[in-house]
């Protein structure tokens, strides 16, 4: 089965460059199912109904989430009723919505899980704890098991990489903004990367207006954020995981810079 993982979407710019580009992707890779990372698809951060709705007519299969994924009160509202929207498992419970769902595309049951890291970012529970307490639950359930670690430090995604090889069929980092070069198939057959980058402006420092960031690294005042104009890139995997076994069988990286 082959698989589109897109990049964090980052507001207005990297939702209209899916709404327009998207659909070709899919079809010109023979693409079968479409992860994309939502959290900062609304102003840059956090995801409004409106939007999250908008982005999964556009082909998305499931939305994933991370730190943001609160900074829009109104997902307290729909994040129970929304089955294509996770957000990171390892928030500590209770808890709105969840942080795994399994959803049967062409009688092949997949599994989305998403975590959160926690070094540099907010102390949630353990991310590798809160896996194993989540594949437990679902490795009965489940053809294919893939994972987005939402994380800021490289070697935290290495070592979840590693921790979960043999167990998920992918493993794929978000976060950063940045797309890496390492994407490989680790010794028992999982597939990983540690960033798959940004959907959103490319001129710009992390989707933002570049002209701001560094009057802000110059000044260490506070500012206002704004979006960056101009071209728009999509940064992305395309993966294929065999569904009798589980096991990625390639992975590689997708970049298109693109105009609106």
């Amino acid at each position: 089965m082959k698989f589109l993982i897109i990049g964090d979407i980052v507001g207005r710019p990297g939702r209209h460059v899916l709404r327009d580009y998207l659909p070709s992707i899919i079809r010109d890779n023979d693409i079968e199912f479409v992860i994309a990372n939502g959290e900062n698809a609304s102003g840059g951060n956090g995801l409004t109904y409106k939007n999250s709705q908008e982005l999964l007519s556009y082909g998305i299969d499931i939305l994933t989430m991370g730190n943001h994924v609160w900074d829009k009160r109104e997902i307290f509202d729909y994040i129970d009723e929304e089955d294509r929207l996770v957000r990171p498992s390892n928030y500590p419970s209770p808890c709105p919505g969840k942080g795994y769902t399994i959803i049967d595309k062409k009688g092949i049951n997949i599994a989305i899980m998403n975590l959160s890291g926690r070094v540099f970012l907010p102390p949630l529970d353990c991310p590798f704890g809160t896996f194993e307490k989540d594949y437990m639950q679902i490795k009965e359930k489940a053809d294919i098991i893939i994972l987005d670690f939402h994380a800021e430090a490289t070697a935290e995604k290495v070592a979840m990489g590693w921790f979960t090889d043999g167990r998920a069929s992918l493993v794929f980092g978000t976060h950063t903004h940045v797309q890496t070069a390492d994407e490989k198939i680790l010794t028992q057959g999982t597939g990983y990367i540690t960033d798959i980058g940004m959907t959103g402006p490319s001129n710009s420092v992390l989707g933002v207006d570049k002209d701001i960031i560094i009057k802000k690294f110059m000044t260490q005042r506070p500012i206002r954020f704004e979006l960056a104009e101009g071209p728009v890139q999509i940064n992305a995997i395309i993966a294929e995981i065999d569904e009798t076994n589980g096991k990625c069988t390639s992975i590689k990286r997708y970049y298109q810079l693109c105009t609106l």
